[in-house]
C-alpha cells in the first residue's frame, strides 16, 4: 500500500523549502510517513532511514575531509558523530517546519521530548534517501551542504563538553567506553582537590585534579584529546 499522499498545496510548500522538485512524488511522500499510520501494509520511511543514514554520513564525511585539511582522523571522528547525531538531524527539521507535514499515528502524535526529537531526525535522514534516490548524489549532497556545511565550521568553536568528546572518538576508534577512578580526595571539607584518572583500553590514562569530582573528570578527558591529537589546546589552556 503506498504512503499517505500530501496534497498539492503541503508539497509545493516542502519542494519549495527543500530546494528540489520530485520527479517520482512518492519517494517524498514515503519519507514523510512514520510506520505507525499502518504498520507493515503502508510504506514508511524505514528503510529510507537506512540509505539517508549512509549518504549523510558520506557526504559529511566528505565535507569534513575538504574542509579541516590538518584534522587528525579522531577530530574527525568526533566532529562526524556531532554533526550526524538526532540533535543535528533534528535541528535541520526544525528549520524546515517539517512537523507540519509528518504523517504519523494517534499514538506517535502524544510523544514529547527526546522521542518526537527523534522522530524529526528519521525523517530527516529519510529525506535524503528520497532526494538521493530521485535525483543522485548531487541532489542529495546539495541538500546535505546547504544544511550542514555551516555547522561543520561553527563546530570548531563550540566544544562540547570533554568527557562527551572523550566517549564518542572511543567508541570511534576503540569500540570501547572510558573509565574514570577516583585516585585521591585532599584539602579541608572548604577547599578539597579530587585526583581522577581517565582510562581507555589500548591507550596511556590521563589524571585530572580539580575541586569537584566532575570537574576532575573533565580536565582528565581534556587531557588525553588534546595528547591524542583530538582537540588542539585553546590559548586559554596554554
Amino acid at each position: 500500500m503506498k504512503a499517505p499522499s500530501l496534497s498539492g498545496d503541503e508539497r509545493a510548500r516542502l519542494e519549495t523549502a527543500i530546494g528540489h522538485a520530485f520527479a517520482d512524488k512518492q519517494w517524498l511522500d514515503r519519507a514523510l510517513t512514520h510506520a505507525s499510520t499502518g504498520g507493515a501494509k503502508v510504506a514508511n520511511y524505514e528503510r529510507l532511514e537506512f540509505l539517508g543514514d549512509r549518504v549523510l554520513g558520506l557526504c559529511v564525511a566528505e565535507l569534513l575531509f575538504t574542509t579541516f585539511r590538518n584534522a587528525t582522523e579522531g577530530e574527525l571522528s568526533v566532529r562526524l558523530n556531532q554533526l550526524v547525531s538526532a540533535e543535528s538531524c533534528a535541528s535541520v527539521a526544525d528549520e524546515l517546519g517539517l512537523h507540519q507535514f509528518i504523517r504519523t499515528g494517534s499514538d506517535v502524535k502524544k510523544l514529547t521530548g527526546k522521542r518526537m526529537m527523534n522522530v524529526r531526525a528519521d525523517v530527516v535522514e529519510s529525506l535524503i534517501a528520497a532526494l538521493y534516490l530521485d535525483g543522485g548524489l548531487e541532489v542529495a549532497r546539495g541538500f546535505i551542504l546547504r544544511h550542514w556545511e555551516k555547522r561543520a565550521t561553527k563546530a570548531d568553536a563550540a566544544r562540547r563538553d570533554a568527557k562527551t568528546e572523550l566517549q564518542e572518538w572511543a567508541h570511534a576508534r576503540f569500540a570501547t567506553t572510558p573509565s574514570y577512578r577516583v585516585d585521591d580526595r585532599s584539602g579541608p571539607d572548604h577547599d578539597p582537590r579530587f585526583t581522577v584518572t581517565v582510562e581507555i583500553d589500548g591507550i596511556a590514562p590521563e589524571t585530572g585534579v580539580e575541586r569537584s569530582k566532575r570537574a576532575a573528570e573533565q580536565v582528565a578527558a581534556t587531557k588525553m584529546l588534546e595528547r591524542e591529537g583530538v582537540w588542539q589546546k585553546t590559548d586559554a589552556e596554554g
